[in-house]
């Protein structure tokens, strides 16, 4: 199920601000309250919400001001110290593709308001991310508040618990108690405790003021003497939950995050962990680990594991090598060894345009070397020729007899094949080690995992290379300083490989994923990257020229219809237009109550006028082309003229592969424009594409993990599964199947490997959610193994507090005992799909070593280019295809073996669109 994040940025600001020390940047700009909303923010994406905003005050006067003119006037002016980080705040949030609120008029609680109760009334559980504890009274079930510094969680029992009243009796709560922080006067000593006894006596404000003459003593003169102002306490107090607002629930999804804007934000502010964090995996030339230092032995590690031993965290012993005997005499140390770790240093990110500056190695804890071959700063001292250490290294790099060992290496093994050097017996990575081990615990780059295993702080790029605008390449970095730095990479590297293969050791079903299905891979996916994929940049051009030809008349003729100019993108003026001087029929609103004009709003209308089809055509246009037909030649790489995407292995949790630059995942399929773009993903002449595509794979392992046999019979007959399945669950014979009723088998079908409740349902077939409710018992009546699968993993998940694939990867569920019951939620959810993602991911994963095997001695005829979801992509000899298809489909069907088979649903064509 979908979930919402709600920032309550302006709380966070001030309380960042006074819980903080004063910290400054290195320029001396005031960061204390800046640092605390950065990591509030990184903590908040770790938890990859579907939607999310980070909501502040607008400037001016509110409503409340006209109600009460002293409101908030004992507030002092906001410190000089505060005020110089608002602007750099805002930056970091836009950078980091958090929708930004604010709204005049109304207070951040007012916009949070309203966005929490609209997205409760649609289903979608709420977090609200706050300080503040007027929200308390916005609590119920699905609505959670959190306060990230503490890492507190607030639902209504522990409202109870806090407060002394429910939820729904904050507000009179407040009323009586006032609020001297909003100058709102309550009752002279009444206290919170006085204020909760008088509700649990009566209930409301109401109740109270009705019996204020029963009340004796003091308090009850205090009480009688402040009834006039009270109902004037309780607006105050009350959140406003009915803004008008441009944006629901719904359109808040977060954008991609503008690394370079963070990256130089980061830099500027001298954030380094958010700086490595940005970075990942492999260590970026401006923000890899420095200088190294020892961390305490003694302290325990972030998740309260036991400490890491000191010996691992001492400093270890570098040498440079210039000289050739010096190279001679470590060829000959690493040609003995059991296990070689190395590393290669570059002037690049890009490993496809990389060039070497040196390389490290290690083969025993505590000592490695620096081999530089490409500084090139004046003075530098002599270095050997590239080409001379790649020859004296290439029999140890290339034989496979001897294993390597690297962190995220397929960077590495991409720098050193374009340099002439094909590494054979890479058999170690530290990063996936990590990632079988605890796929969703931490992060899986170097500098975490060795504070985390080793107890080291890793050297800091900044310290050898600088900072900002004078940051130097690494080729410009002094031999001193470079060894330390790079030597380190291939230590560390192999001390943390000592350590987690120990860990893989005691699992033998994590080490059979790590083995057998992760380390097999890298070779794959290292050759996928390498050849890439062909990319017609004109016929790209040509659809950029179309889609804005087709956007500019699409808007000549909206504006026409409308008689004069209008911003298309502006809901306001749309709003305006179709609702007030065209009169449309308002059929969708937003979470304020004002008409919408998002596609669902505009659709519903589509059938009554020209215009909301017009706009919908020129917004569908407008995303293709900025998406997709003016970004995708520019990454085409001018030496190769093909796309290199880069394939992520420690990504998902689930173990999915995820891929970027470009995003293969979220290239276009279901309309006619979307798969043109694919029709730009091409074969060379003689050459065609072919798709191979697991047919409804999840469903599959579905029917194997639950063994229900209505399912397993339902694919077994080898007829439309969802037909079968509607005919099962309405009871009709298989011809007499409706529409609808197949509809609703395949949305049920789907919808219970994601969680999905009767209300989602519903909505997704246009019914009532009576209706829906009814469809998914009756479909659970005929597929009684589906259930008991579904709650049999939830308890499994309960009692390990993780589930495991088909083949034995592991899936954390760290919240499956939170006492949140929307995380709780979301992980007994996650409990049910991740297996079956997890399986589908390592089943892919196996079909792609067993494919790229047999490729092996067909180099010349055919080559894997992509993987995407449950498809792979070649590129093949006309006169091999047949051949191609036949073994491809065998070994991708063999890749498990599952209750039902796997189908492979096969394509052929000149370009991807027209292989799938």
């Amino acid at each position: 199920m979908s979930r919402l994040v709600l920032i309550d940025g302006s709380s966070y600001l001030y309380r960042a601000f006074h819980a903080l020390p004063p910290l400054t940047a290195p320029d001396g700009t005031p960061t204390g309250a800046l640092f605390g909303i950065v990591n509030m923010l990184r903590a908040t994406l770790k938890e990859n919400p579907d939607f999310a905003a980070f909501v502040v005050d607008a400037s001016g006067p509110t409503f409340r001001d006209e109600m009460y003119p002293d409101y908030k006037a004992n507030r002092p002016p906001m410190p000089d110290d505060l005020r110089a980080q608002v602007e750099p705040m805002m930056q970091i949030v836009e950078a980091l593709g958090f929708p930004i609120l604010r709204v005049p008029g109304v207070e951040a609680d007012d916009v949070i308001g309203t966005l929490a109760v609209q997205a409760h009334a649609e289903g979608i559980p709420v977090t609200i991310s706050t300080s503040d504890k007027d929200f308390a009274q916005l609590v119920r079930p699905g609505v959670t508040l959190t306060n990230t510094m503490t890492g507190s969680v607030t639902d209504e029992a522990r409202v109870q618990e806090k407060f002394g009243v429910r939820p729904d009796q904050i507000i009179d709560l407040l009323a009586l108690m006032g609020d001297t922080v909003d100058n709102v006067p309550g009752i002279e000593k009444c206290g919170p405790k006085t204020a909760a006894k008088w509700l649990g006596l009566y209930d409301s404000l109401d109740g109270v003021i009705a019996h204020a003459a029963d009340i004796g003593g003091k308090i009850g003169d205090n009480l009688r003497a402040a009834l006039g102002r009270l109902p004037l306490n309780r607006d105050l107090v009350t959140i406003k939950t009915d803004v008008a607002l441009d944006l629901g629930p719904r359109e808040l999804k977060l954008r991609g995050r503008d690394i370079d804007a963070l990256r130089e934000l980061y830099t500027r502010y001298g954030f380094g962990a958010a700086l490595r964090e940005l970075e990942g995996g492999k260590a970026d030339p401006a923000t890899r680990p420095a200088q190294a230092t020892l961390a305490a032995a003694s302290r325990a590690s972030a998740d309260g594991e036991a400490a890491p031993d000191p010996a691992l965290a001492e400093k270890g012993e570098y040498e440079c090598i210039t000289d050739a005997r010096a190279l001679e005499a470590w060829v000959a140390r690493l040609a003995k060894a059991d296990l070689v770790a190395f590393d290669t240093e570059t002037d690049s990110l890009d490993p496809m345009r990389a060039n070497l500056v040196g390389l490290s190695f290690a083969v025993e804890s505590g000592k490695a070397c620096y081999i530089p071959v490409g500084h090139d700063y004046p003075g530098v001292p002599a270095q050997l020729p590239r080409e001379q250490v790649l020859d004296a290294l290439r029999p140890v790099l290339e034989d496979a007899g001897i294993a390597k060992l690297g962190q995220h290496g397929k960077y590495d093994l991409h720098v050193l094949r374009r340099h002439g050097v094909d590494v054979h017996g890479y058999a170690q990575d530290t990063m996936l080690e990590s990632f079988v081990c605890n796929a969703g615990g931490l992060r899986h780059d170097m500098d975490t995992l060795a504070r985390k295993y080793l107890g080291y702080e890793t050297i800091k790029y900044e310290q050898v290379a600088g900072k900002g605008a004078k940051q130097i390449l690494f080729s410009a970095v002094a031999l001193d300083d470079a060894t330390g730095y790079a030597a380190e990479d291939a230590d560390v590297t192999l001390r943390l490989h000592g350590v987690l293969s120990e860990q893989l050791a005691a699992e033998p079903g994590l080490q059979r994923v790590y083995r057998d299905i992760e380390m097999p891979l890298v070779p794959v996916l290292t050759r996928m990257e390498a050849t890439g994929v062909l990319v017609d940049a004109e016929e790209l051009r040509r659809q950029s020229a179309d889609l804005s030809q087709r956007m500019m008349a699409a808007q000549k003729r909206a504006h026409e219809i409308a008689g004069r100019a209008f911003n298309l993108d502006s809901p306001k003026q749309l709003g305006a237009l179709l609702f007030d001087e065209l009169k449309l029929p308002v059929v969708v609103k937003t979470p304020g109550g004002a008409p919408s004009t998002n596609e669902e709003a505009l659709e519903a209308i589509a059938d009554q006028h020209e215009l909301p089809r017009l706009v919908l055509e020129y917004r569908g246009l407008a995303k293709l082309r900025n998406t997709y037909t003016d970004k995708l030649p520019a990454m085409i790489n001018p030496d190769t003229g093909r796309v290199h995407t880069s394939y992520h292995q420690a990504g998902a949790a689930t173990g999915r592969l995820s891929s970027n630059d470009p995003n293969l995942q979220n290239i276009p399929i279901r309309t006619a424009d979307g798969r043109r773009i694919r029709t730009a993903f091409i074969a060379p002449r003689g050459r065609r594409i072919v798709a191979c595509d697991y047919s409804q794979i999840e469903l599959r392992i579905m029917a194997h993990l639950s063994g229900d046999q209505g399912l397993l019979r339902a694919f077994e007959s080898g007829q439309d599964v969802h037909k079968a399945t509607a005919a099962e669950v309405f009871e009709v014979a298989l011809e007499e199947v409706s529409g609808d009723q197949r509809r609703a088998a395949k949305a049920i079908n789907f919808g219970l490997m994601y969680g999905m409740s009767a209300w989602g349902l519903a909505r997704q077939l246009g019914i009532g959610r009576g209706e829906a409710q009814d469809y998914i018992a009756l479909y659970f009546s005929r597929y009684p193994g589906v259930r008991d699968y579904m709650e049999r993993v939830r308890q499994q998940a309960r009692d390990q507090g993780y589930v495991e694939t088909v083949f034995g990867r592991r899936l954390q569920l760290n919240e499956i005992h939170s006492r949140n019951q929307a995380q709780r939620a979301g992980a007994e959810r996650a409990a049910i799909n991740a297996p079956m993602q997890g399986t589908a991911a390592d089943i892919i994963k196996r079909a792609m070593v067993t494919v790229d095997q047999w490729l092996d001695g067909h180099r010349d005829q055919a080559a894997m280019l992509m993987q995407v979801h449950d498809e792979l992509v070649f590129e093949v000899e006309a006169g091999f295809v047949d051949t191609l298809v036949a073994e491809v489909r065998k070994r991708m069907a063999a890749a498990a073996d599952l209750k039902v088979a796997l189908v492979v649903d096969v394509g052929v064509g000149e370009n991807w669109d027209e292989a799938h």
